[in-house]
């Protein structure tokens, strides 16, 4: 295939899509020939864009990543300590910083400014970026074709980075995240908490805008979902502050939660031909822990650490060997972390007494042995790195 306009086509500009490019850029000898499509949205999930609540949790190693892409903000409130706890149950474990070899145990940035400052530093990477609506590519022997607004060019490689894809199979979870933000009396500086409920997890996390100010994911029952949201704002307080306790002081809500339906989705087969698909575009993982995007970022990380020799002379070699070695490298910690997070979203809510009481044993057991803690904490840190 030597009549080719892209030697790489990245479909999707979101945080792993941009970061893809940029370190492909710096492999490649000619930067123009990476593409990146981005898909101009003034709305996300219902969601005026500007006005998107989401933050993103980071660990260290993704921060390191996005620090030598150029694209780490100063905006981050540092995580330092979780505090994991059960509601209704005995059972609580904290994890910490200063026992885990680490400057923090994580970071919580603004989803649209983290979106912002990757696809500024794609821009100023070199490689060409076309923007508009969604691209749709097709595979065959040789390479993709991709066709946008009425335009069309070849590639070499197509890399899927646009979320979540139709003709991969989905689960939808029995639970809707409720996103906001609200302010406590008593902030702990550093402290992010995951508080288990009957009905799904319930985190809150330190905002990089205040201190005072905390991001909620709160994921609850579809029909509870529809209650709250009807709920005026000193009952909708009221009940996040009776799953929650009072370890923060006064919660008090600040302005409307959007309401965010929740998927498990996970594609055994990532590569097909010369289409690879990447971050929610291959897997799709509840919330709880915060590690949908850290897993994205390891396989773009993996990614373009295998099409490095390639980059080198694209219209020469195949891709067959450095695609099968990204998928055989990327199996293990993709399936790991999405059992885990499943695991995780519904076996503190299954309503079955013993199951819950061996849950509240579970944290106690990881508080009391701090070699076991200190290795399920390390999973979520840097998850399984080839």
């Amino acid at each position: 295939m030597n009549n080719t306009d892209y030697d790489v086509a990245i479909i999707g500009a979101g945080p792993a899509g941009s970061a893809l490019a940029i370190l492909l850029a710096r492999l490649s000898q000619t930067p123009s020939r990476i593409a990146l499509f981005q898909i101009e949205q003034n709305t996300r999930y219902d969601v005026d864009v500007e006005d998107d609540p989401r933050v993103i949790a980071l660990n260290e190693g993704s921060r390191v990543l996005l620090d030598s892409l150029g694209a780490w903000s100063d905006e981050a409130a540092t995580i330092d300590t979780i505090h994991v706890s059960q509601s209704g149950r005995l059972g609580r474990t904290l994890l910490k910083a200063t026992e885990m070899d680490t400057p923090a145990l994580g970071y919580v940035v603004r989803y649209q400014t983290l979106y912002t400052s990757l696809l500024e530093a794609a821009r100023a990477s070199g490689v060409t970026i076309h923007q508009g609506v969604a691209a749709q590519l097709s595979n065959d022997d040789t390479g993709v074709l991709i066709t946008h607004e009425e335009q069309q060019w070849r590639s070499h490689l197509g890399v899927r980075a646009d979320g979540l894809r139709q003709e991969v199979s989905r689960e939808a979870y029995d639970q809707v995240a409720l996103v906001g933000q609200a302010t406590v009396s008593l902030p702990r500086h550093g402290w992010a908490f995951e508080r288990f409920t009957r009905e799904g997890p319930l985190a809150l996390l330190p905002h990089p805008q205040n201190p005072h100010l905390q991001s909620i994911v709160w994921c609850v029952r579809p029909g509870r979902a529809q209650v709250l949201h009807d709920m005026s704002p000193i009952t909708f307080a009221q009940a996040m502050q009776t799953d929650f306790g009072d370890r923060l002081g006064t919660i008090t809500p600040q302005g409307e939660f959007s309401q965010f339906p929740l998927y498990k989705s996970f594609d055994r087969e990532p590569v097909q031909g010369h289409l690879v698909a990447i971050s929610n575009a291959a897997q799709t993982l509840h919330p709880v822990a915060g590690q949908g995007l850290n897993l994205g970022l390891r396989d773009v990380e993996t990614l373009a650490h295998s099409l490095r020799t390639w980059l080198a002379m694209p219209s020469v070699q195949k891709l067959d060997r450095p695609l099968a070695l990204y998928q055989k490298l990327r199996k293990q910690d993709r399936a790991l972390m999405t059992s885990l997070t499943d695991t995780l979203s519904t076996g503190f809510s299954t309503g079955i007494s013993a199951v819950e009481h061996l849950g509240g044993l579970t944290l106690l057991g990881l508080d009391l042995v701090p070699p076991v803690r200190q290795a399920f904490a390390r999973i979520f840190l840097q998850g399984i790195r080839a």
